[in-house]
């Protein structure tokens, strides 16, 4: 009788599971483990954030909890633990006998360090990991070069892969039956965000879990054909379905990246292929593109210097980067998608682009401290993604061009043409009208007067020369 583990990470779903396929077609027993890494969940980045906010940590945990319904419903349970992966999971190996742990491989660093000692720890008793892939659109078996060959730059990954390499069909979801577990065997419970000392968001928007991933992904497609706008809306800063909102189950596996593409083949191939269809499926892309650059240059990716290894300033003023944090730097579209960031754990792609070109450009800070600040507190968080995209625009990833700086009042003026957003999560401004909200230091005293605004007092001053951008 042959046992094996299942190692669920940011895979939390039973379709289209590689790891979870391989372990029923080798072992005659499988049983499912999740382990809250308490490094992740009570750690700190450098900076000092928390590793993992609440908004991502309520994501999770709902997750997770989905996942266990799952494995109930298919005759076992999910086993719950909260410690070190690698000793948890070593301690369930040796207990059970098992002959394997099977996984989805991880390639960043903090990641690898972990699969590292479990396969020393297993080996020690006789027992290995199995690695499995597909937490891509593309298998790497399946590109037209070798993963240290990819090339750094997007336009030219996309046009030498898109047409080229087939995205393949998903896998089946794990049907079961599974065995129960055995009676030594604690399923562990779910913990509270209290446990990892983070207090419950007020404002939950999303829920987490493969089924609710599921739900979102029927309704941007079918339910309501968003999908079929999505390029002229992906630039708004908020709205119920301004763009898929799926990237937060994606982060955690929820959907898989195949899913989501052959569910809009089949979309385009029912209702309509345009533009927007295209446009979600090139996101996909970029997602693949950001891990292969994880792949390609390992630690690089969260160093400052970036895969170009530009030298780079570190400036840092905590007193500033705390206005940013906080929505007070006196710039209202930036200090609106902050608020709105801190409120949601989610933010715009627009809306990210010019919080993180405001801070890198403008504000003068290090570019790192932004991307763990995002680290802690995306509910999308990834970290290719995240790390990726901070140093494209910083200047120091995959583009040739030294900076990628944004206006940010012809910026405000374009996505918020008449400061409805703005006004929503910045009040103090909210007696402005239309666009004159974007800039209220170059405002005549006697408008803000009217207003009954005072800058300074009832709202900041702006730290930065906001003239440029006239």
């Amino acid at each position: 009788m042959r046992r094996a583990l299942v190692w669920f990470r940011q895979d939390l779903r039973i379709h289209d599971n590689e790891a979870f396929i391989d372990a029923m077609e080798s072992a005659d027993e499988v049983f499912g483990v999740y382990v809250f890494d308490s490094r992740t969940f009570r750690g700190k980045t450098s900076f000092g954030f928390p590793k993992t906010g609440a908004h991502r940590a309520r994501f999770i945990i709902e997750a997770v909890a989905d996942l266990k319904r799952q494995f109930q419903v298919l005759g076992s349970d999910l086993i719950i633990r909260i410690g070190h992966p690698e000793d948890e999971l070593f301690a369930l190996a040796k207990s059970l006998r098992t002959s394997w742990v099977f996984c989805n491989r991880e390639r960043t660093q903090e990641e690898v360090e972990v699969q590292e000692h479990l396969e020393k720890k297993l080996w020690s008793i006789g027992q290995e990991v199995r690695f499995s892939r597909g937490k891509m659109l593309y298998y790497t078996a399946d590109l037209p070069y070798p993963v240290t060959h990819v090339p750094d730059f997007f336009t030219q990954f996309r046009k030498e892969t898109e047409h080229i390499t087939a995205v393949r069909q998903p896998l089946p979801a794990v049907t079961g039956p599974l065995t129960a577990l055995p009676a030594e065997v604690n399923p562990g419970v779910l913990p509270q965000l209290s446990d990892f000392h983070l207090t419950a968001p007020e404002y939950q928007w999303i829920t987490g879990g493969e089924e609710a991933g599921n739900k979102r992904l029927q309704a941007y497609l079918w339910e309501t054909g968003a999908v079929s706008h999505y390029k002229e809306t992906r630039n708004d800063f908020a709205g119920d379905f301004y763009s898929s909102q799926l990237s937060p189950y994606l982060a955690q596996g929820c959907l898989s990246p195949k899913t989501i593409y052959w569910e809009v083949k089949n979309y385009e191939s029912q209702r309509e292929a345009n533009e927007s269809t295209y446009a979600l499926t090139y996101e996909l892309l970029w997602r693949d593109f950001f891990r292969l650059m994880g792949k390609k240059h390992g630690n690089r990716i969260f160093q400052r210097q970036g895969i170009r290894e530009k030298p780079v300033t570190a400036n840092l003023d905590w007193e500033v980067l705390e206005q940013w944090i906080a929505g007070k730097t006196g710039v209202p579209i930036i200090d609106a998608n902050m608020r709105y960031f801190r409120h949601t754990g989610f933010l715009s792609n627009r809306g990210r682009q010019l919080v993180a070109s405001f801070l890198i450009h403008d504000l003068e800070l290090d570019w790192l401290a932004g991307a763990e600040y995002f680290e802690s507190q995306l509910i999308d968080y990834d970290p290719c993604s995240n790390y990726g995209n901070w140093q494209y625009l910083a200047g120091v990833g995959t583009d040739l061009r030294e900076d990628r700086y944004f206006n940010i009042y012809s910026q405000a003026r374009r996505y918020d043409p008449q400061g409805d957003f703005v006004r929503e999560w910045v009040p103090e401004l909210s007696a402005l009208t239309s666009h004159l909200i974007h800039l209220p230091d170059q405002l005549d005293p006697d408008v803000l007067q009217s207003a009954n605004i005072r800058l300074g007092i009832d709202y900041p001053l702006p730290g930065v020369d906001t003239e440029r951008w006239l």
